[in-house]
């Protein structure tokens, strides 16, 4: 079953990598692309995190990203490995898979490629690209999990009652 999870991990980079060499090829000096009222294509460097938070630190401030992503990914690969319950499975796997795709911009350009600009009554939102997306929904779904749906393992229930009875 891990295995599933790793090969749709593979898949969700492999899109996201692809998305992101075809923003890079198809909006290259074209500035702004309208594709609907609310929705544009536009190729955005971000050298900084979510909002372009840390923006303009520089190499070392690259670099200093790359590692909290490369240890976050080690504590999310651990996590992983010791769950049990598949729908934690599936937000780690999707917060992993946008890690490593927005690592590898980093890595490669010196900067995450985002293109996805949506804005509705004169509020934009800050450019994004499917690594978003995934980290997004991974850790909004992990959220909900842990306060609607998270059951305790046998191993807590029996913590649990034996503490009740001493």
């Amino acid at each position: 079953m891990r295995l599933a999870f790793i090969l749709a991990g593979l898949l969700l980079l492999a899109a996201d990598q692809l998305t992101k060499a075809l923003a890079l090829d198809g909006l290259s000096g074209r500035g702004v692309i309208e594709i609907t009222s609310f929705f544009n294509l536009v190729l955005v460097w971000n050298t900084g995190v979510s909002f372009g938070m840390f923006s303009g630190s520089g190499d070392l401030g690259r670099w200093a990203l790359v590692a909290v992503a490369l240890a976050v990914g080690i504590g999310l690969s651990v996590w992983f490995l010791r769950e049990r319950r598949n729908l934690p499975r599936v937000c780690i796997t999707l917060i992993l898979a946008g890690a490593v795709g927005n690592v590898i911009d980093r890595v490669r350009y010196g900067a995450v490629v985002d293109f996805l600009d949506f804005h509705a009554k004169g509020y934009h939102w800050p450019a994004f690209n499917i690594a978003d997306c995934a980290i997004v929904v991974g850790a909004f779904l992990l959220l909900m999990d842990g306060l609607f749906f998270s059951e305790e393992t046998p191993d807590e229930k029996q913590v649990k009652q034996d503490a009740a009875h001493d």
